[in-house]
């Protein structure tokens, strides 16, 4: 008589391969789908307008043009409190002031009259594009495939300008600012549908729906975890590397289902942590904390100052040889004036022109986390494991690493040039660090800064665990087209 562990033992394994089986015929197409689409997405990433392509595409600070100072603008203005973003620089032609507030709100302000400007027209639209484009197609655009998440939302609706070059260039021009949001290029746009866009299931109607699409995400990714992980767990219950099955063999399967399992065996491992931190990437239950800094640390650290007390002419005095805007960052309840362009020029005190030290930027986070004060700051000169390169991310240096008391143990890292924040790691991040960027990024020491290493890294991984997905897919074709039974071990 077989005792009862034996049976429960025996039925737990029986349906362990049913439920692989099964789950492998569901998932197999979205393996095979975050594979290619990974590897895609090594070389081309989801369009976006970066801060060094923006500032290419503004002309030189026209300083005849200053007639209003920048206290004059932010009353203007009219937004709330302390600005999160506010700088001086050139819409086409017209030297202008950009304010947002923290709830999102924009407002352009001329430099020369002083006047609260609207709406862009698509006349305006082309003028902003460039020169060359007084015929080119505009198209309004509410939410598309290149605008579709969150952070676009104070920027819409958008102006799209089809420039007639061959590069097939599209530039979306925010009606409600003038300012050019996104630029995407044909072949950006085509290489998107096959590598972001089919990896992150980012289809307009759906990823408009950010919570919907989260949780359609999860399902998925879950699910098909499930399925890695015990198809890993059956390839190594299977394998016999001692008492061998016949003919020496050390997998008991024939023809394809032989080649499923010895692909499982080369590449289950990398393929199931690949599957697995995509689904932690989603963030189950909440559990990690994001990177971006809240309004309240960087209210916080902005502080409650007073009006610049700058006159326009005054403005140039901060300015460096072919500046193309100046921003105006509070920070620790003080004005500073950033000048970018070629010749970028560090951030100086507004009423003193004192520049910006690592000093003045801790004194100014110290209050930013009321349940913990500042316990150490740090300038780092070269990456480690928590602040390095990735992909097309090259992360400046140096910077400052700002260490906190609190209960979450919250790092700040700092650009010391000009103040700015650039990301926000508390315990829970530094966890995620680990489970995601490490697992399903290869971000790894040795890996990160060596692009041929990380890239032949991810190549071979993917390799084998294409191998493991087409495999699968036949054999579950197979089963379904003929309704005949798996390849039964010897």
């Amino acid at each position: 008589m077989v005792s009862l562990p034996r049976r429960l033992g025996k039925a737990g394994r029986r349906w362990l391969l049913l439920f692989h089986r099964w789950a492998g015929i569901a998932a197999g197409l979205l393996f095979a789908l975050w594979i290619g689409s990974g590897l895609v997405m090594l070389y081309v990433p989801f369009p976006a307008l970066t801060a060094a392509e923006r500032l290419s595409r503004l002309g030189p600070i026209a300083w005849d043009q200053i007639m209003v100072s920048p206290d004059d603008a932010l009353r203007a203005g009219g937004l709330g409190g302390v600005p999160a973003a506010f700088g001086l620089e050139m819409r086409g032609g017209e030297a202008i002031y950009r304010i947002a507030d923290r709830d999102g709100g924009r407002a352009t302000v001329s430099a020369r009259t002083g006047a609260r400007l609207g709406p862009v027209t698509p006349e305006d639209a082309r003028r902003l594009a460039g020169e060359g484009t007084l015929e080119a197609r505009v198209e309004p655009v509410e939410r598309d495939q290149w605008t579709v998440t969150a952070r676009y939302d104070p920027l819409r609706p958008f102006l799209k300008v089809a420039l007639d070059d061959p590069a097939g260039t599209e530039l979306y021009v925010s009606r409600v600012t003038g300012e050019i949001a996104l630029d995407t290029t044909r072949s950006e746009r085509a290489w998107n549908w096959v590598g972001a866009v089919a990896h992150w299931i980012y289809l307009t109607p759906l990823r408009a729906r950010a919570e919907l699409w989260r949780t359609v995400l999860l399902w998925l990714s879950g699910l098909a975890a499930l399925g890695a992980l015990s198809g890993l767990a059956i390839g190594i219950w299977r394998l016999r590397l001692r008492r061998r099955y016949a003919g020496g063999a050390v997998t008991p399967y024939r023809g394809l289902a032989r080649w499923h399992h010895l692909f499982g065996l080369a590449g289950g491992i990398g393929l199931s942590t690949f599957i697995l931190s995509g689904w932690i990437s989603m963030n189950p239950n909440r559990w990690f904390a994001s990177t971006a800094a809240p309004d309240a640390i960087r209210a916080a650290y902005a502080g409650q100052p007073q009006g610049l007390g700058l006159t326009a002419e005054a403005l140039r005095g901060f300015a460096g040889p072919g500046t193309r805007a100046l921003r105006f960052a509070a920070i620790g309840g003080a004005w500073w004036i950033v000048a970018d362009g070629p010749a970028g020029v560090p951030a100086r005190r507004a009423d003193d022109g004192a520049a910006l030290d690592a000093a003045a930027i801790a004194r100014a986070a110290a209050p930013t986390l009321p349940g913990g004060g500042l316990r150490a700051a740090e300038r780092l000169s070269a990456y480690d494991l928590y602040w390095y390169p990735h992909g097309s991310d090259p992360r400046p240096l140096p910077v400052l690493r700002l260490r906190f008391g609190d209960p979450d143990a919250t790092w700040l890292h700092v650009d010391p040039r000009d103040g700015t924040i650039l990301q926000r790691l508390d315990r829970s991040g530094r966890i995620n660090r680990w489970l995601f960027d490490a697992a399903h990024r290869l971000d790894l020491p040795g890996l990160t800064g060596n692009r041929p290493l990380h890239d032949a890294a991810q190549w071979i991984l993917n390799l084998l665990a294409a191998g493991i997905a087409v495999t699968g897919i036949v054999a579950g074709w197979r089963r379904l087209r003929r309704g005949q039974p798996a390849p039964k071990p010897r």
